[in-house]
C-alpha cells in the first residue's frame, strides 16, 4: 500500500476504510476519539466541510478556512469518556509546530460532535 492510500489519521489503516468512510457519510464515529481522529484527518485532507458538519451546533462557526498549514502528524495522547487529548503536528510559513488540545465531544441523536478545546503551548 502506497503512503499516499494510509489515513492521514495515524492509525495504520488505509484511508478509505478509515477515515474516508465517515467523511463519506458511509457511517458515524463510534468514539470521541474515532471522531477526534476523523476531524484531523479532514483537516489534513483539506475537507472543512466535514469539519463544519462534525462540529457542535453551539459552538460551530458560521465558516471554516484551512489556511495554509499541512498537517504531518497525530498523536493521541488520552481518551476518556467525552474528552480526548492529542498532539497534532504541522508545518506552515513559519515552519514546524505542534497543536496541543484537550478536545470535548458531546453525543447528540446517537452522533458524536467536537464541542470545544483547551489549547496548551
Amino acid at each position: 500500500m502506497s503512503f499516499a492510500a494510509m489515513c492521514p489519521c495515524g492509525s495504520g489503516r488505509a484511508y478509505p476504510a478509515c477515515c474516508g468512510a465517515l467523511h463519506a457519510g458511509a457511517r458515524m464515529a463510534e468514539t470521541p476519539e474515532e471522531l477526534m481522529r476523523s476531524r484531523y484527518a479532514a483537516y489534513a485532507r483539506g475537507n472543512a466541510e466535514y469539519v463544519l458538519r462534525t462540529w457542535h451546533p453551539h459552538t460551530r462557526p458560521a465558516t471554516l478556512s484551512l489556511g495554509d498549514m499541512r498537517w504531518t502528524g497525530l498523536e493521541v495522547l488520552a481518551a476518556d469518556g467525552d474528552t480526548v487529548q492529542f498532539v497534532a503536528r504541522y508545518e506552515d510559513a513559519q515552519g514546524p509546530g505542534t497543536l496541543a488540545e484537550r478536545s470535548r465531544f458531546e453525543r447528540r441523536a446517537g452522533r458524536w460532535f467536537y464541542v470545544d478545546g483547551d489549547v496548551s503551548a
